[in-house]
């Protein structure tokens, strides 16, 4: 098939608006811990309970959903992030909020791993790397705008409803992704037995891991930006929106550069130079970020650094075994997400224990750590059937 941009847009307002869903938390952070009256750590496992329902059921609802007709499964996906949403918005206490997020992910875990895999089908292989960037492009847009215009919104109408405005979005992305996609068959079933033992694959093994430090490390300090700015530059509420701004917009650059980078050279060069530089730029960010000018500087590089990542490491997967790509690329959202999940936990562990200064320095070890998982990887020649093409 053809590179139809077109198609793949529509595939990438999807996922904003299931990244929207996934990180606007971090962006209403004060919001929920004001209105909420519990702590920043309580407020943080809501992005914990959605990160974890995600990990859990991507693999599982990919084999329940295996014999469905991709769009049809698109679209039944957004509308269930829509309804989690609302359910988000009209929840009456923390409970119920925490149940809601679960319900979202559920649309979501099932949304980003088909996308990618029907974005890789529509295009060339040459092409490959920039298609999954551009349907990955709307996760970074979500850092852009959906975070950012989430935690000013917050500040003045409540977290309610900015939950429902992320509702209709996703409504207004199940209508355009019926409208423009066509009708795309269903690939070949795979058990869900089979779906585990293409992990068994050390390449593979080295993949995910690689995505889990790498979300755990950037998480791990995006979802208590407020207090990190608040500790290294003193900002607060409009501000940290405005630097939230910068730093999606440098992964919004960041994740184009990291497709066309993989495309050029391969993934493997991409990835340690990437995963080097997020170990630097957050190794250095509580000295950098003590003005604003400073934060400005640190949190671009951080996103340009931080989004360059997962593009190259889904080319590598594709590269792998093309003919299991949406079971592979299934894994790796379970990875992010776990990742993601993680970072709620061990953030709200370091900042309790340590304070909000030490949470990128942990960071900055676990992206060594997967620079180091990386090179391991690469070096293994062992390749399993179920990989074989």
């Amino acid at each position: 098939m053809t590179f139809a941009p077109p198609r793949t847009a529509v595939l990438a307002l999807g996922t904003f608006a299931v990244g929207t869903s996934g990180y606007v938390v971090a962006g209403l952070l004060p919001a929920l811990t004001g209105e909420l009256g519990v702590s920043e750590t309580a407020a943080a496992q809501l992005v914990t309970a959605f990160a974890i329902a995600y990990a859990v059921g991507s693999p599982l609802f990919a084999a329940v959903t295996g014999r469905w007709e991709r769009r049809t499964l698109l679209v039944t996906a957004l509308v269930v992030t829509a309804i989690g949403n609302a359910l988000a918005a009209l929840a009456p206490g923390y409970v119920t909020l925490l149940l809601a997020r679960v319900v979202t992910a559920i649309g979501a875990a099932v949304f980003t791993p088909a996308a990618s895999a029907v974005a890789a089908e529509l295009t060339s292989p040459e092409r490959r790397g920039r298609a999954v960037a551009l349907v990955f492009g709307g996760l970074t847009v979500a850092t852009i705008l959906g975070v950012p215009l989430g935690s000013v919104l917050s500040q003045s109408v409540g977290y309610q409803a900015v939950f429902a405005l992320v509702a209709a979005f996703s409504l207004l992305g199940a209508f355009a992704v019926r409208m423009v996609l066509p009708a795309v068959p269903a690939p070949p079933p795979v058990r869900l037995a089979e779906r585990f033992t293409v992990a068994r694959d050390p390449r593979v093994l080295a993949m995910l891991a690689a995505t889990v430090l790498g979300c755990l490390a950037a998480f791990s300090v995006y979802t208590f930006i407020s207090p990190v700015l608040s500790a290294t530059a003193g900002v607060h509420g409009t501000t940290v929106s405005l630097l939230l701004f910068v730093y999606g917009a440098g992964g919004a650059l960041g994740n184009v550069l990291g497709g066309r980078a993989a495309d050029k050279w391969g993934a493997k060069g991409p990835l340690l130079v990437v995963f080097g530089g997020i170990t630097v730029v957050l190794a250095l960010l509580p000295l950098v970020a003590t003005t604003v000018a400073g934060a400005a500087v640190g949190l671009f590089l951080w996103g340009l650094a931080t989004w360059s990542v997962n593009p190259p490491i889904q080319h590598r997967l594709i590269e792998l075994s093309s003919q299991n790509a949406g079971l592979l690329l299934s894994l790796n959202a379970s990875a992010i997400y776990l990742g993601v999940g993680l970072s709620g936990l061990v953030g709200g562990a370091v900042l309790s224990g340590g304070g909000p200064l030490l949470l990128p320095e942990i960071a900055a070890v676990l992206t060594a750590l997967g620079a180091a998982v990386v090179v391991a990887g690469w070096r293994s020649r062992v390749k399993q059937p179920a990989l074989a093409e």
